[in-house]
């Protein structure tokens, strides 16, 4: 049998992705200088609610541009695959953040509950918080687009929790607003608490999505889709596929199946089939990293081996294949 992966391929270059996270960053701290304005010319602990939530993107962001820079270091012989899964642990730290922002907005709004206070200065606080969102909602739609652009779970991460910050941040505007308008003080704790629950629904999203990564989750189906769909084109009768399995790696995807080939191709003639392969997979894919498996189509030897887990490739069922030979016997 005879393994190829990816010899002779042009040098795949990682993206920078860094860039990304300075602008995180940048947007963290100036919401946070707007937002704790806010709060200070109004003492809302909504609006407090509000900039704690932003400390929290800032914290994520600084994790984030670390889990960047880790992960497009190239391999080394401690490392022989990289280090793409820092993006799982970016993400992971951000959702136990946003659990931790959660709380401490939790306990405010209860204690402003139980001991309501007036509010001051509502115009110009609502009026400078709605700048802060908008300025985290331009920079969420950024991250989210990169993120899913590049493959990148800490870009999907931080935007998915600016726009939570977004949408919390309108929520709070329509609280204050309601207390402005119905002079009902407790309203502003209730929003926050609203808040802080909403928070902890997105933590645990961030969370299972990282976990998942470092878990070796399959790439999407989609992505499935091109891949068999290819290995469909070149099935002639003479060739075959089965075993693909895939995973993913933060920006990098990996892939590996079992090549079925007539019992007297020669070794060269094997490999000239699968490098071949290897490209148009990689055409189709850029980041996608391809494992394949040599084997003689009519020994049933190489229908043993089939992985318990796998992508169908063409319908069949993912057990009980049989060499030609033996579908042959059993139809006669």
């Amino acid at each position: 049998m005879t393994r190829s992966e990816n010899a002779a391929r042009p040098a795949r270059r990682k993206v920078d992705l860094t860039r990304f996270a300075w602008l995180s960053i940048a947007a963290a701290i100036t919401t946070i200088t707007l937002k704790a304005g806010a709060w200070a010319l109004t003492g809302s602990v909504g609006l407090l609610s509000d900039a704690a939530e932003s400390v929290v993107n800032l914290v994520a962001a600084v994790v984030a541009l670390i889990a960047l820079r880790v992960a497009i270091r190239p391999a080394t012989e401690r490392f022989l695959y990289g280090r793409a899964k820092a993006e799982y642990f970016s993400a992971a730290v951000e959702g136990v953040m946003i659990f931790a922002a959660a709380g401490v907005i939790l306990v405010t709004a209860v204690e402003r509950f139980l001991n309501p206070r007036p509010l001051e200065n509502l115009g110009w606080g609502l009026a400078i918080s709605v700048v802060a969102s908008l300025i985290n909602g331009a920079v969420a739609l950024v991250l989210l687009r990169a993120g899913r652009t590049h493959g990148s779970i800490t870009l999907r991460a931080d935007g998915k929790h600016l726009m939570t910050d977004v949408i919390t941040s309108a929520g709070v505007l329509i609280g204050v607003g309601l207390v402005a308008l119905t002079g009902w003080e407790r309203l502003d704790a209730l929003v926050a608490f609203a808040v802080g629950v909403n928070i902890i629904v997105t933590g645990i999203g961030l969370i299972t999505e990282s976990v998942s990564g470092l878990l070796d989750k399959a790439l999407p189906d989609e992505e499935h889709e091109v891949i068999t769909e290819i290995l469909r084109r070149r099935m002639d009768g003479t060739v075959t596929f089965h075993g693909l399995q895939t995973r993913e790696a933060g920006q990098e995807k990996y892939m590996n199946v079992h090549v079925l080939v007539p019992d007297d191709w020669t070794v060269k003639r094997g490999h000239d089939y699968i490098d071949g392969l290897e490209h148009e997979l990689m055409e189709a894919m850029p980041t996608l990293h391809v494992l394949t498996h040599l084997e003689p189509i009519s020994d049933p030897a190489s229908y043993e081996d089939i992985p318990e887990a796998h992508v169908p490739i063409h319908g069949e069922e993912k057990t009980g294949l049989r060499p030609p030979e033996a579908c042959d016997d059993a139809g006669s």
